[in-house]
């Protein structure tokens, strides 16, 4: 389709003649034939251009003619194709899905009259670009794909590692890497292997070592090689590492004289990433900004953490010796290093050194060289977190804080420690991976029951079975899912009202203490006709407030409990009281009265629980108060 425009006006579709040649109106005759496609309008154009000068021409094709060609031999979909009159061998391959896993790729043919009229590595054109064998095709050719002569395997550090055909005998290690694409930089090019198959030797299997250098890159390759290029070794001949509690642990070049200062030249390269972050998270009370992790009692259990403590009187450094492959420990002070940069400390480091530095929890140091930052709330003059000391004591700290308030509840003072909490917690994963065994064990029992009932008595044993299975898992993940509080239990007298008589406690990082003001109420929960919290009165009993909260028919008097408002628990079993009668423990203010129910049945639930014995153990170990208690029981 011929248009153009200037001082002549064409628009033409011309067809190509057999012999190559079209006709153009007051143009003539252009031969096209032997011409490329996309130099067909170059052609015409200067056609044209002999006649008439300033004309633009654009060429473009219409219908093509269609053609036949054959693809035979090992080939994916061997068969007749029809293709357009402009296809080369490589689109025909495309076309017909190339060769199958038994074909060359190296020895592709096309066959015309009888002859080879092309032979195409494919090789070449995937890795390098390279048609210069591609030919356009004619109707009636043939493409034959031949059988593959022999492969080699690449492996290891290598761009491409694959399994690769050899052309001929004459193939080496340089061109296969070329195909390869060649080799990364981690690659070893002094340490090659090449395993070899000679089934005419009695041991076929052989391997050989050499350097992919030189002579190395110029040996030939047989079918069923396998060249393995190793990687370097990661080791480094001029590095010294730094690592642990520092702001960037880094590999440094190492240079003659390097010294540990020279490593860590301030103090400032021991602030970890982690200890800024926590600063730069740090949001100023009354900020704008919206986040509601910023409650007051996580702002303040963060106080005095903005730095990890660093071990300051030891750390170390790990020496190889390469001679016997032994590890050699060099530990030094790492406070005299910048005390004083000429001593003993300030080692000298060699090559291959690794410096580690230690924070206080990776290293736990004396107690007198921790830092101490508690946490005073409540009724004291000054609540808030100080900096304390490992010998003070809970004295110390109600005197630092300006003492107790008129209204202290010393009784009522709670007393928490983080380590405390964890053991808590795993005392509380025991006792549940416990309990779960019981009521596998129980339902075990219950289900070879049911197998010597029938009728409608099995099926009513199996409906209650299951609903006391379902009960006993939602309760054994409410008690999975309480958290222990971490609180010590002083056991004071209640009568007691001097802070001096506090036990001496020294001591640790995170403590809190909570001096509460003296609570109005009592609070009864349970199998009681009405749960409630009557207000408190002097000189009261367990039974006095049973008689104004009303025990339900089901209540099980015998085994009522109180919850101290200090953390203790007291029983009929702890005290020891007369026919195990509670009823006469005189209450104190915020103390809690817990009437448990009468179990009918004893499930393995049940077992678990039922008794003051058992809540007093679980109470006691875990550090659970009386919402815990409400929590299990609803």
């Amino acid at each position: 389709m011929i248009r153009g425009w200037g001082t002549i006006d064409i628009d033409y579709r011309a067809t190509v003649d057999r012999n190559g040649t079209i006709n153009i109106p007051t143009i003539g005759s252009v031969v096209l034939a032997g011409v490329k496609a996309g130099n067909a309008e170059n052609v015409i154009r200067a056609a044209v251009a002999k006649l008439y000068k300033g004309v633009t021409i654009s060429v473009n094709f219409g219908q093509l003619r269609a053609i036949t060609v054959y693809v035979v031999g090992q080939a994916s979909r061997p068969g007749t194709y029809t293709v357009s009159s402009l296809s080369t061998l490589v689109t025909a391959l495309f076309a017909s899905g190339g060769p199958n896993a038994n074909g060359s790729m190296r020895r592709v043919q096309v066959k015309r009259n009888g002859k080879v009229a092309a032979e195409l590595d494919l090789y070449s054109f995937i890795a390098k670009g390279d048609k210069s064998a591609d030919i356009k095709l004619l109707d009636g050719d043939t493409i034959y794909i031949p059988p593959a002569g022999g492969f080699v395997a690449l492996v290891g550090k290598v761009n491409s590692p694959a399994i690769y055909e050899l052309k001929s005998g004459k193939e080496t290690v340089e061109s296969m890497l070329d195909f390869a694409g060649g080799l990364p930089v981690v690659a070893d090019p002094r340490r090659a292997f090449l395993e070899r198959i000679d089934p005419n030797k009695n041991r076929p299997r052989s391997v050989e070592e050499f350097a992919l250098s030189g002579e190395g890159l110029k040996r030939s390759l047989k079918t069923g090689d396998v060249l393995s290029v190793t990687s370097i070794t990661p080791d480094f001949s001029n590095a010294v590492v730094l690592r642990g509690n520092v702001d960037q642990p880094v590999r440094a070049p190492f240079k003659q004289g390097m010294r540990i200062s020279d490593l860590i030249p301030s103090r400032e390269y021991l602030i970890t990433r982690d200890s800024i972050k926590r600063q730069n998270n740090t949001v100023a009370p009354g900020n704008d900004e919206k986040d509601t992790t910023e409650d007051a009692n996580k702002i303040a259990a963060r106080i005095g953490g903005l730095i990890d403590a660093i071990n300051w009187d030891y750390a170390v450094v790990e020496r190889v010796n390469r001679s016997d492959l032994s590890v050699q420990l060099v530990p030094f002070n790492l406070g005299n290093v910048f005390a004083n940069p000429n001593g003993p400390d300030n080692l000298l480091l060699q090559p291959g050194d690794t410096v580690t530095i230690f924070s206080q929890s990776d290293v736990a140091v004396p107690m007198n060289k921790r830092q101490v930052f508690v946490r005073v709330e409540g009724e004291v003059k000054v609540p808030g977190v100080y900096q304390m000391t490992a010998s003070d004591t809970l004295q110390t700290l109600i005197a630092k804080a300006g003492g107790p308030t008129s209204n202290a509840y010393m009784f009522g003072t709670a007393f928490y420690r983080e380590e405390v909490r964890k053991e808590q917690q795993a005392n509380l994963k025991r006792a549940a991976d416990r309990l779960e065994a019981q009521l596998r064990s129980e339902e075990s029992t219950q289900a070879a029951n049911l197998r010597a009932l029938s009728g409608t008595d099995a099926a009513a044993a199996a409906a209650q079975l299951e609903t006391e299975r379902k009960i006993a898992q939602e309760r054994l993940v409410r008690f999975r899912n309480l958290q222990p509080s971490g609180r010590i239990a002083f056991g004071l007298d209640p009568n007691d009202r001097s802070f001096a008589h506090l036990p001496q406690v020294t001591l640790k990082n995170g403590d809190r203490l909570v001096v509460p003001s003296k609570p109005a109420f009592v609070h009864v929960f349970g199998a009681v006709n009405v749960e409630a919290s009557p207000l408190w009165k002097p000189n009261t009993r367990v039974n006095d407030y049973l008689k104004v909260a009303g025990t339900a028919v089901d209540a099980d008097i015998d085994n009522v409990f109180v919850l101290r408002v200090d953390g203790t628990v007291v029983s009929s079993d702890s005290q020891g009281w007369f026919f195990g009668k509670i009823g006469g423990v005189e209450i104190m203010p915020g103390d809690t009265i817990v009437v448990p129910e009468k179990f009918d049945r004893q499930t393995a639930w049940s077992k678990f629980t039922q008794g003051a014995r058992e809540w007093t153990q679980i109470l006691a170990n875990f550090g659970l108060g009386a919402a815990a208690v409400k929590t299990l029981r609803d």
